[in-house]
């Protein structure tokens, strides 16, 4: 029954089919009729004609290359030199104009033989300005090779430094956080290292404040950053450019729209990988190998858990609070703020207090007037690592204490339990009672006036200052370590007090001539830097708690006073052309002159030269329709750099030293501290650059990539001395060698979705560097980056290397029968000698890469970002005292492998050989990883209730920092360098007992009123 009722309905709704098929074909071949007659009736009607006309933009200046189609059909032209076309048509057809940064115009002929047309520049075009050196200048016309990164690419990603927000953002930058402990600084290298002792960092303009420190800067008032790269950009900032600039702009107020912004989160972090080390039993049986039997005795049964001990949870507090509006005339943003970072290992901790207010003001229709005020407290507490546990280092100390010893002798004392076998090594938590901190005041501000002399000629003086102070102090107590009881207590004490100004004057013209467009600057700069330095060490302080400050001890160490003083004089220019945004065509030259030179070098002159060809605007381009804009850049220019110089460093210099009071008949001691040298001369950085601007398939995919070829001479090295030579400082600063970087830098962003209620945009970058060092003169070879526990250097600086070059044995394995490493015997002479030692690594990678997607779906919004290094080296010298059992240091479980009896087949040595701890491949890692860097969920509240609430703007944000991370590296982290951030380029992929990066988890809301 039911299988006939299924059947007869499938009959009827058959038939219903069939006959809505043939109403439908029905309808269509009367349609065709219909058409067919209209098509008849119109054909009489229609009759081709002849329209000609001029297109001018939005200044009355004629238009070249403009594409003129007939809607609908494959006719059309293009205007001409002077915005001419002519073009026939139908009489009923309609015109469409377009033209690239133009808003596309559609024009019915309706008979007309005589359309002049005047485009309207595209919204997103206008807004599309980049900052340059001393001025702006429209995206599209740029020559040069610049990455902008904005304030919505960060505002929802808790980060605390401008390093933090580039990161993984902008091809050609790579980024380092060298640690995870609070208020680190961080690595940024722009197209490679481009010096070897000399500053690599790049130079920063916040606001036309000029400096190389922007740790204290609040990122929540930051609205742009762009990193100009290659020398066409940066050589209008000569001597400070040679590694590269980054150009901050801040929020401002803005007319008749007044905000008041509350930004808050609390985030809490945890160590994501731990290193197992041996408990007690296995201790005991490693040391009778090591030192020999009944070392540890049998019936202690204490199994302290170290590591437990020291790694904690930390605490991320942030709060920001930000009003701005003002009126046409005056506009004003004012923002507070105060950052707590309190770190997985105490007691490292960082806070910091920011005060900014901006102010804009129209005096007169001729005159403006800004001043940029932002004052900074900063406090630092330190957590030491990137040391052994033999010279105070926390991190290793929490893997090489051993397991058997408590945190507090039994005696309840209040003092630490020393350390047997050497009493001068403290346990992890004995060294993080010694309290190191610095408080840091700083403020950076600026005044600037804009005068209008004529609609194409203005007059711009800045003056800005740079003014901070910092304090150091460190405390051991006399009564709770071993040693501060050998030392009766021990304090420092050091004052810096850094006053920096500068004095610019611009001249600009502007000035359009028909279809050319002329940008001209002019200008001098004046920068003057001083130094003032006062320190303090002493010793044999009373017993009593809390008493930290100098004066109360009894005995002087040592102590000084410093000051130094250096200047900068600039005069610079630069000329922007383009015709008709076509070809574009940017010169600039910057003429410094330095006080840290001799006279008859201080001088030097940086030019730079670039161009741009728009073929997208050629006529034979027009018909290629997915291209919207395709620009050919072609750069060349020199920078400079002498930051790595000391104020004084052509002249010798003497300094003075007072010993001990102990002997109070010793009056000051005078010694050379440098030799002089007047051929000391600048470091010079020229650069080839060759790029490509596309955007494709209506803007949905824009395309930048970029060749760059970077040589360095007249290298500023400290060139060793030997100790008879009898100078303090043991070097000697000269002009001496080539470095080369060349790379490869491609960026892809893509709206990939754009609608009212889902958009999903797309950004990607990866650039490939390759660095090599050409020349050294005076000497072929230096040796860097000294490991303590071998007091051997693992980092070899050579001609034909690479900066990051790891030096040392071929490892090739445990010979089963010994027990002992087995080495390359690479010169072949039967016996494993130095001569035998060869490079084993690189810590440079070979590319690094970032992507970042933002989905938005309604209210909620969705932001992904990872970033990754690839063929990267990491010397794991932490490795070293945690596998090469040659002392009484606890060690990893990795070890519990060890060769033990003859014919066992392993990777690991046996026990106390002192082959276990030379650098070899044994310790070389790879640090190439992929991370999730930030995973942020946001949530917008409707409209309607944020209006109820009388609130523009109500969101809750979850984010996860370092989510999860893909790397074959054994340590903590490979993100890491034991050298700090390190200005110069000798010093890196070094990892010793480094305060490990970690995983954060961050709770946040944001308010508009």
């Amino acid at each position: 029954m039911k299988k006939g009722t299924s059947s007869g309905r499938f009959i009827h709704l058959s038939i219903k089919f069939s006959i809505l098929l043939m109403l439908f074909t029905a309808l269509r071949v009367q349609a065709k009729d219909i058409n067919g007659l209209t098509v008849a009736q119109n054909a009489s009607e229609n009759r081709e004609i002849r329209v000609a006309g001029k297109v001018t933009g939005a200044n009355d200046e004629p238009l070249s290359g403009v594409s003129v189609r007939e809607k609908g059909t494959s006719s059309g032209t293009s205007t001409d030199n002077n915005g001419m076309y002519a073009l026939t048509v139908d009489n009923n057809a309609i015109l469409q104009f377009s033209y690239i940064g133009y808003e596309t115009q559609e024009v019915p002929v309706s008979g007309q033989s005589v359309i002049n047309v005047k485009l309207v520049v595209a919204t997103k075009q206008m807004e599309q300005v980049v900052v340059i050196g001393y001025g702006t200048q429209n995206r599209r016309n740029v020559t040069g090779s610049i990455s902008t990164v904005h304030a919505e690419d960060f505002e929802n990603r808790p980060i605390f430094s401008t390093a933090q927000a580039i990161q993984g953002k902008a091809a050609g930058v790579q980024v380092t956080q060298p640690s995870g402990k609070p208020g680190t600084d961080f690595s940024v290298r722009i197209r490679g290292t481009s010096s070897i002792n000399a500053n690599n960092d790049p130079l920063y303009v916040i606001d036309g404040v000029q400096t190389t420190d922007t740790r204290g800067l609040n990122t929540n008032d930051i609205e742009t950053i762009q990193i100009l790269k290659d020398a066409a950009s940066t050589a209008i900032y000569g001597a400070r450019a040679a590694g590269g600039v980054v150009i901050i702009t801040t929020k401002r107020g803005r007319s008749n729209q007044s905000l008041v912004s509350f930004n808050t989160y609390v985030g809490f972090s945890k160590v994501v990988n731990t290193i197992d080390v041996l408990n007690t039993p296995q201790y005991r049986e490693l040391m009778e190998e090591v030192l020999g039997p009944g070392t540890v005795d049998p019936s202690i049964t204490t199994n302290t858990n170290w590591v437990d001990e020291v790694f904690n949870t930390g605490v991320n507090q942030n709060y920001q609070a930000s009003v701005s509006g003002g009126s046409d005339k005056a506009q004003y943003f004012l923002s507070m703020g105060y950052l707590k970072d309190k770190g997985v290992v105490e007691p490292a901790r960082f806070d910091r207090y920011s005060v900014r207010l901006n102010l804009d003001n129209k005096v007169k229709s001729w005159l403006k007037v800004n001043a940029n005020l932002n004052y900074i407290r900063s406090s630092f507490r330190n957590t030491l690592d990137n040391l052994s546990s033999g010279r105070g280092g926390v991190i290793l100390s929490a893997l090489n204490t051993p397991p058997f010893l408590n945190v507090y002798k039994s005696d309840g004392s209040g003092q630490f339990d020393p350390n047997p076998f050497q009493p001068s090594w403290e346990n992890p938590v004995a060294y993080q009672s010694r309290d190191e901190r610095s408080k840091d005041n700083r403020f950076l501000g600026n005044l600037g006036a804009d005068i209008s002399f004529a609609r194409f000629l203005s007059y711009k003086a800045n003056f800005a200052v740079d003014i901070s102070n910092t304090q150091f102090d460190s405390f051991i107590d006399p009564f709770r370590t071993s040693y501060g009881r050998q030392q009766n207590g021990i304090g420092t004490a050091r004052r810096d007090n850094l006053f920096t100004w500068l004095w610019e004057n611009t001249l600009n013209y502007n000035q359009k001539f028909g279809s050319h467009n002329v940008i001209a600057l002019g200008g001098i700069s004046i920068q003057e830097k001083r130094l003032d330095n006062a320190y303090v060490e002493a010793q044999d302080y009373p017993s009593i708690p809390g008493v930290q400050t100098i004066n109360v001890a009894n005995q002087i160490n040592n102590a000084g006073t410093t000051a130094s003083e250096s200047a900068l004089a600039s005069f610079f220019g630069r000329l922007l052309y383009d015709y008709n945004s076509k070809y574009l065509f940017t010169a600039a030259f910057r003429y410094d002159g330095s006080s840290k030179l001799a006279e008859g070098n201080q001088w030097q002159f940086f030019p730079s030269f670039s161009g741009g060809w728009r073929i997208s605007s050629e006529p034979f381009m027009q018909g290629v329709d997915f291209i919207n804009d395709l620009k050919l850049r072609v750069g060349w220019g020199q920078t400079g750099n002498q930051e790595g110089l000391g104020d004084y460093a052509w002249r010798g210099l003497f300094n003075t030293t007072r010993k001990p009071v102990t002997n109070p008949l010793s009056g000051p001691a005078i010694y050379r501290n440098t030799i002089e040298n007047p051929d000391l001369k600048w470091e010079t950085t020229t650069q080839t650059n060759i790029g490509l601007d596309a955007a494709i398939l209506n803007h949905k995919v824009n395309i930048t990539a970029d060749a760059y070829w970077k040589k360095t001479k007249d290298l500023l090295l400290a060139i060793p001395l030997p100790n008879t030579v009898g100078v303090g400082s043991n070097v000697f600063d000269r002009n001496d060698g080539v470095l080369e970087n060349k790379g490869f830098e491609l960026a892809i962003s893509s709206p990939i979705i754009d609608r009212s209620d889902l958009k999903w945009n797309a950004d990607f970058n990866i650039s490939f560097n390759d660095n090599e060092i050409k020349e050294l003169g005076l000497n072929k070879i230096y040796d860097f980056a000294t490991v303590y526990s071998n007091n051997q250097q693992v980092i070899r600086v050579t001609p034909g290397q690479p900066l990051g070059a790891f030096y040392g044995y071929i490892s090739e394995g445990v010979d089963p029968a010994t027990g002992k490493l087995v080495f390359r015997d690479l010169n072949d002479d039967k016996i494993i000698t130095p001569d035998d030692r060869t490079f084993i690594g690189y810590a440079l990678p070979k590319f690094i890469y970032g992507l970042t997607t933002a989905l938005t779906y309604k209210n909620f919004d969705l932001n992904v970002f990872f970033q990754g290094v690839q063929g990267n080296d990491i010397f794991n010298a932490t490795r070293v005292d945690l596998e090469g059992m040659f002392d009484s240091k606890n060690q990893s479980t990795v070890v519990l492998n060890r060769w033990k009896t003859p014919g066992q087949v392993t990777d690991i040595p046996k026990a106390n050989d002192p082959d276990n701890y030379k650098n070899s491949t044994r310790f070389i890692e790879n640090g190439s990883y992929l991370r999730l860097k930030s995973l942020t969920l946001a949530y917008n509240f409707n409209k309607d209730l944020v209006q109820k609430l009388h609130l523009q703007k109500l969101m809750l944000y979850v984010t996860g920092q370092n989510v999860f991370t893909i790397t074959d590296y054994s340590g903590f982290d490979p993100e890491v360098n034991a050298f700090g951030s390190n200005s110069k380029g000798t010093e890196i992929g070094v990892d010793y007992g480094t305060y490990p990066q970690t995983r954060t988890f961050i709770f946040g809301l944001n308010v508009d009123f």
